[in-house]
C-alpha cells in the first residue's frame, strides 16, 4: 500500500469523510454499503463483455482480462478491485479516503489477492506511474470537487488504445426521485447527504467533457433495479443510472 497526501486536488473532502466514516461496512453486504454489492454483478458483467469486445480477447477463459493493466478511481474497499484480479487483470486501486485503502488491502490480502492499493488522487499517480489499459470510473464523478479537472487527470492514464468505463447518475427529475429522495430518505438505501442532485452528470454532457481528452465514447447503457428479482439489470433505460464505455484515441 502506498500512501500519498490527497489534501488537495479532485476529491470532495466531505464526501471523503462520509466514504471514510463507513469504511469498516465496506464488505458487509448488508450493510451500508449493500447498494454497491446488488449492483456489482451488473457493472462487472459490464465491464468484462466490453473490455473483451474491445480487446478481442476470448471471453470463455478463465481469467479473459489476463495480462491487461487495470486502474479503479476511487476503489473503496475493493469491491471492483478483486473481482477484476480474478478475471485475469493487474490491478492497482487508489482512492481518498486513507481507511478506504488500509480495509481494501488488508480484504485483498486475507483474499490472496495481489492487488496495488494506493492512497492516491488519479492527478498524483500520474506523476508517479505509466498508464493503463482500463481505467474505470465506476460511482465517483458525483463526489468530486472538479469534473474536468478530475477527468482530464484520468483521461491521462488511459493508455493509447486503451479504455475508459464509468458508471454514474443522470441529472434528471426521475433520477431526483429515486436515485436521491427515494434511495436516501425513503428506502434508507443510503445515509442521507450522499448525493448532491446538481452534480449529477447528463451522458451528453461526460461525452463532451471527455472529448477533448481524447476519450470518445462508444456505449451508452442504463441499470436498474427490480423490485421483484431484488437485482439490477442492464437495459436501454439512462435516465436514472447509466454506465460509458469510451476508448482513448
Amino acid at each position: 500500500m502506498t500512501d500519498t497526501n490527497t489534501s488537495n486536488g479532485t476529491a470532495s473532502a466531505e464526501d471523503v469523510r462520509r466514504f471514510t466514516d463507513m469504511a469498516d461496512s465496506w464488505w458487509d453486504p448488508n450493510g451500508k454499503f449493500r447498494p454497491l454489492h446488488q449492483i456489482n454483478p451488473a457493472r462487472i458483467g459490464y465491464i468484462r463483455d466490453n473490455v473483451v469486445a474491445h480487446y478481442g480477447l476470448e471471453p470463455t477463459v478463465g481469467a479473459p482480462l489476463d495480462g491487461l493493466t487495470l486502474l479503479d478511481v476511487g476503489c473503496g474497499g475493493g469491491l471492483l478491485c478483486e473481482p477484476m484480479r480474478r478475471l485475469g487483470a493487474r490491478v492497482t486501486g487508489i482512492d481518498a479516503g486513507e481507511k478506504n485503502i488500509a480495509v481494501a488491502s488488508r480484504h485483498a490480502e486475507q483474499s490472496g489477492l495481489d492487488i496495488d492499493y494506493r492512497h492516491q488522487l488519479p492527478e498524483q499517480l500520474a506523476k508517479m506511474k505509466g498508464t493503463f489499459d482500463i481505467v474505470l470510473n465506476m460511482e465517483v464523478i458525483e463526489h468530486v470537487s472538479d469534473l474536468d479537472a478530475f477527468l482530464e487527470a484520468s483521461a491521462g492514464l488511459v493508455s493509447p488504445g486503451g479504455v475508459m468505463v464509468l458508471s454514474t447518475i443522470n441529472r434528471t427529475f426521475k433520477a431526483l426521485a429515486l436515485a436521491k429522495i427515494g434511495a436516501e430518505y425513503i428506502l434508507r438505501w443510503l445515509p442521507p447527504g450522499t448525493h448532491d442532485w446538481r452534480k449529477f452528470v447528463k451522458p451528453s454532457e461526460l461525452a463532451r467533457r471527455l472529448g477533448p481528452h481524447g476519450v470518445e465514447v462508444t456505449d451508452v447503457t442504463g441499470m436498474a433495479y427490480s423490485p421483484f428479482k431484488d437485482e439490477w439489470f442492464l437495459n436501454q433505460d439512462l435516465a436514472v443510472n447509466y454506465l460509458v464505455f469510451a476508448g482513448k484515441i
